[in-house]
């Protein structure tokens, strides 16, 4: 029996691959129809539209058989900018057929989901065609190369780490890292949110009582700072959890130094372009999300008075930089460089399930989301030996999703001071 040939086999895998695709795409569009979300409709016809095409071009016509072929050629130097124009090219096929699709049905979330993938692809597009000087550095943010060389990278970094170790050692830092983490997450689920914050107002000062306020809890409980004062308690626990607690370990008992936790900043402005790079990406989907989503703009800001001053929506943001950044020293700092010699690049898999479980509760899409963030910012923080990018990408897209929430809402803040000051 004669056995396959590669090209055989890569045709093989490539048939099976559409018809999954395909198949996705009829039962997206199925699943759409039964519970009327005609976005989930449009997206499944043009995965089956586009899936269906490309399969009849590649199967039909010798030279877009070759072309596809080409992509899986990775000994020819600019296989990754193929790669890149095939993609680019392949998003704004997506993106005219739901433009198209909008305008013909009058559906202004179709046609403006449209308009984002063309700015995205379209913008990545002209980066590498018209300005031939950004593509070195853009090469280097292909899958195969951000992902895979920095995740092989770490295991052969984390291998050479456990060879200089004795035989019958036992790297007790995961345990210590993981066990603190999940005390501090408990702790923070429990006592850090306003209900507890607002049992030590009863506390010191019961409601329902006549007469002015007797102390500082009732000022706190009548004043017009009350849920601001809320999210104070929730920063500052947020603080003490991802920050402070983990902080002490490292200096006590691992006996490290924090700056070698991922708060180096040399360097910082050699990989400073991917920061920008990925807050254009988001900002684009930001913009799109609160254009069409109203539960986006019900949810964000957080303080529901962020946009009564500037003095509000400023102290507000304040506590959520603060947030982020105890955040990103937690996950992309202090957890990855306690486990990273002994698991190599799967720490950060194991740091992104209990990431993407802080963010149960909030909407379903930004949940997933955070899934796909978890694994591009660990990867980032240990490609770059920092947190300092994913800190700044993560608190610029916040305060961008608070301000386009507030824009769309005509609520943004009118004066500098609040009402009464």
């Amino acid at each position: 029996m004669t056995s396959a040939t590669p090209r055989e086999v890569l045709f093989a895998r490539y048939r099976r691959f559409s018809n999954v695709v395909i198949a996705l795409g009829a039962i997206a569009t199925g699943v759409g129809r039964s519970i009327d979300v005609f976005v989930l409709v449009a997206i499944g016809l043009a995965l089956v539209g586009l899936a269906g095409g490309h399969r009849l071009l590649v199967e039909a016509f010798s030279s877009a058989r070759e072309t596809f072929l080409a992509l899986f050629d990775l000994e020819t130097p600019g296989w990754e900018l193929r790669h890149f124009r095939y993609a680019s090219s392949s998003v704004l096929a997506l993106a005219a057929y739901l433009g198209a699709l909008g305008r013909s049905v009058a559906s202004q979330t179709l046609v403006e989901l449209g308009i984002a993938l063309a700015v995205l692809a379209g913008g990545f597009r002209l980066l590498f065609e018209v300005f031939p000087r950004t593509r070195p550095r853009l090469i280097t943010l292909h899958p195969a190369h951000f992902f895979l060389d920095t995740w092989r990278a770490l295991d052969a970094e984390a291998a050479a780490e456990r060879a200089t170790q004795p035989k019958d050692h036992y790297d007790f830092r995961p345990l210590g890292a993981l066990a603190t983490g999940a005390v501090c997450l408990a702790i923070m689920e429990y006592f850090g949110h306003s209900t507890t914050f607002l049992q030590i107002l009863d506390h010191f000062d019961p409601p329902f009582h006549d007469g002015p306020p007797t102390n500082f809890a009732g000022t706190i409980r009548n004043g017009q700072f009350l849920e601001l004062w809320e999210f104070v308690w929730w920063s500052a626990f947020r603080v003490l959890g991802y920050l402070v607690l983990p902080a002490l370990l490292v200096k006590l008992a691992f006996r490290e130094k924090l700056r070698d936790q991922g708060l180096e900043t040399k360097g910082f402005l050699e990989h400073a372009w991917i920061y920008v790079l990925g807050y254009c990406v988001v900002f684009v989907c930001v913009i799109f999300v609160a254009r069409n989503d109203e539960g986006f703009q019900t949810y964000y800001p957080f303080y529901h008075y962020a946009g009564r001053s500037w003095f509000d929506f400023g102290c507000w943001e304040v506590l959520y930089a603060a947030q982020f950044f105890s955040l990103e020293f937690f996950f992309r700092g202090f957890w990855l460089r306690a486990m990273k010699r002994s698991m190599g690049s799967y720490a950060i898999f194991a740091m992104v399930v209990p990431y993407c479980m802080i963010h149960f509760g909030k909407p379903f899409p930004e949940t997933l989301a955070a899934i796909a963030a978890g694994l591009f910012l660990g990867t980032l923080s240990m490609k770059t030996r920092s947190i300092w990018s994913g800190f700044l990408i993560h608190v610029s897209v916040a305060i961008s999703m608070d301000l386009a929430s507030l824009a769309v809402a005509s609520d943004w803040p009118a004066q500098l001071w609040p009402p009464g000051w």
